[in-house]
């Protein structure tokens, strides 16, 4: 299987590229967002990693890689494996480190979502992504300099307890992870807290944001960000209201 199969490259008009697995669901495959940068490149999100990604996509290996994922569960951070530099928030280290189907929520893995087996004897059930020990931390107001960009962390907590966002100043672009996209939030699972959630919305909301690139599905400016923030802390996006559907 080549890269062409397995990964689906979209190169954007702000210097950074999707990559998304291609037989992976629509509704459940994250973005994983490729930034180039002059002396190393940032992979932020590592999807499934159920094909070696750092091997299979060839731009990778032009210079030295830094992969960061926003948090721990199985559909961003399955991949980090597979990287020498793996960051994180501290909150989520031990997953990191020591992975389960649970705490991962692999668990929540459907069969239909996997589209076509990644190699012989593929069983989605036991699957769980291997120990990926961070190699550092971040948290709040630390910085990821790529030499020519600079990327600003910030914490922003409810979808789960390390989740993080990378903040660009110098072009208005934030990498949101599972903290924001547009679809129903995930805000049931077994350590999301829905009111620390609510409050990193309401902080994302005030910033000078000129477009959002989500842990899932399309990106959108600023109107929009605003709009679907409004919608979830009306209760109109949340999995814990009834009669909502989306993506992980």
């Amino acid at each position: 299987m080549t890269q062409s199969s397995w990964y689906k490259i979209n190169n954007l008009d702000d210097g950074v590229s999707r990559i998304l697995e291609a037989h992976v669901a629509a509704d459940w495959r994250c973005n994983i967002w490729h930034i180039r940068g002059r002396d190393r490149d940032l992979i932020i999100d590592t999807g499934l990693g159920l094909r070696p990604i750092a091997k299979d996509v060839a731009m990778l290996a032009e210079r030295p890689v830094i992969a960061l994922c926003t948090h721990s569960h199985h559909d961003h951070a399955g991949g980090l494996c597979q990287f020498e530099t793996r960051l994180g928030h501290a909150a989520e280290a031990e997953i990191f480190a020591n992975p389960t189907r649970e705490a991962t929520v692999a668990n929540l893995l459907e069969a239909q979502s996997i589209r076509q087996l990644p190699c012989d004897g593929f069983d989605f059930a036991d699957w769980c992504y291997q120990p990926a020990p961070l190699t550092g931390t971040v948290d709040n107001g630390d910085v990821i300099d790529l030499g020519d960009r600079v990327f600003e962390i910030f914490h922003f907590p409810g979808h789960s307890p390390g989740s993080i966002a990378l903040w660009e100043a110098a072009s208005g672009i934030i990498f949101t992870g599972d903290a924001l996209y547009d679809g129903t939030i995930y805000d049931h699972l077994y350590h999301s807290v829905p009111d620390q959630l609510c409050e990193s919305l309401r902080r994302l909301r005030q910033m000078p944001v000129s477009r959002v690139h989500a842990g899932h599905f399309t990106s959108f400016g600023r109107h929009r960000m605003q709009t679907v923030i409004d919608e979830y802390l009306a209760g109109q996006r949340s999995m814990l209201c009834p009669g909502q559907t989306g993506g992980l």
